[in-house]
């Protein structure tokens, strides 16, 4: 399942890292966003292993941002544990795309030219 939300980022938490039983390392990111919404407005978001987590350096609480991402659902000891696995930010609005540390480029604004016989 692959779901789309809008909001602003209110929170970044801690990396965490380990190792799993088989002893690979692992690491995770997680952040939270507050939609807007009446209900349960913050989602925590789950970002796993370094490519992922490198997309949240380019933002910083209070930005805006359209994030991608599964829900998946698993079984253990007759408990059920939900994950929100983000796997694409992207930044809304005026300067969203910049990294949270530089200006943002100007857009420029080419008019067309005058002698352009376009009716629109």
């Amino acid at each position: 399942m692959s779901l789309v939300i809008k909001g602003k980022i209110v929170s970044i938490l801690e990396l965490e890292s380990g190792k799993s039983q088989a002893g690979k390392e692992w690491k995770k990111q997680s952040f939270v966003v507050d939609t807007g919404a009446q209900f349960n407005p913050q989602v925590c978001f789950s970002l796993f292993g370094e490519d992922k987590i490198n997309m949240l350096r380019d933002f910083g609480n209070g930005q805006e941002v359209e994030v991608a991402f599964n829900v998946s659902s698993r079984e253990f000891n007759g408990k059920w544990y939900h994950n929100i696995d983000a796997w694409k930010i992207s930044g809304i609005g005026q300067g969203s795309s910049a990294p949270r540390n530089e200006a943002p480029v100007p857009e420029i604004d080419s008019a067309p030219a005058e002698d352009d016989d376009l009716p629109f």
